[in-house]
């Protein structure tokens, strides 16, 4: 073997050890045992997720399509929604869909105290206690927004794991066409991720929801719920 051949074979080596140190050390950052973007990469897995909700039109249809297609979605409710709309969270957690919290009024956390977050997050779990008669134990941040350290203590001292979203985001909440909605989403999807969508002023994401779930199960995907997916 000739020394080049040698050392072609040595930069080769070399730089397999770097890309797979790469892709573990990713894996690592964007999984943590608190802060949660994806599931495992190695299974056919997805976890459809539903913000801002309960709505007493939009969260029945969303329930209408999972029921449809045999699927348990997470929904990721704020307190305020679930005391005016508890009808709609009742039928969610009575067909086997996880309930997230997702503060009380939906504020931008990141400029609150650690008392205040405490506050948002305490008063929608007793909301969410108090109708489905179940404690949450996941929390979704409104609009992506915290500080990593403060959150992170405070999710350890009342007991909930933190769960953000792949790097997809089909904008639902702007309401824009439904095929736009669904083509986003299949046409970037991969194994393990978690999918953010909306149950609240977003009618489009229902239609496109009929069109996403069938598309995925014909490539083999399977919806989970977060919890599922994250463990």
């Amino acid at each position: 073997m000739t020394s080049k051949v040698k050392y072609f074979l040595l930069f080769v080596i070399t730089l397999f050890i770097i890309i797979s140190s790469s892709q573990e050390i990713s894996s690592m950052v964007e999984n943590n045992d608190i802060f949660f973007k994806s599931g495992s990469r190695d299974e056919k897995l997805i976890a459809l997720t539903f913000d801002d909700g309960p709505h007493p039109k939009e969260t029945h249809e969303v329930l209408d399509i999972l029921d449809k297609y045999n699927v348990k979605g997470t929904f990721f409710v704020v307190g305020k929604h679930a005391n005016w709309y508890s009808e709609p969270l009742i039928r969610a957690s009575k067909e086997g869909h996880e309930i997230g919290n997702h503060t009380f009024s939906h504020p931008d956390i990141s400029n609150l105290s650690s008392d205040d977050i405490k506050r948002e997050i305490k008063e929608c779990e007793d909301t969410l206690v108090k109708i489905t008669g179940k404690k949450p134990t996941l929390f979704r941040p409104p609009y992506g927004s915290y500080s990593e350290d403060k959150l992170g203590k405070i999710a350890k001292e009342c007991g909930y794991k933190i769960i953000l979203w792949t790097t997809i985001d089909a904008k639902d909440w702007k309401n824009p066409p439904s095929v736009q909605i669904s083509d986003t989403i299949i046409n970037k999807v991969q194994n393990g991720d978690i999918i953010l969508l909306h149950d609240y002023g977003t009618e489009n994401t229902v239609k496109a929801l009929d069109i996403i779930i069938p598309s995925l199960m014909e490539k083999g995907y399977k919806f989970v719920t977060v919890s599922e997916i994250i463990n």
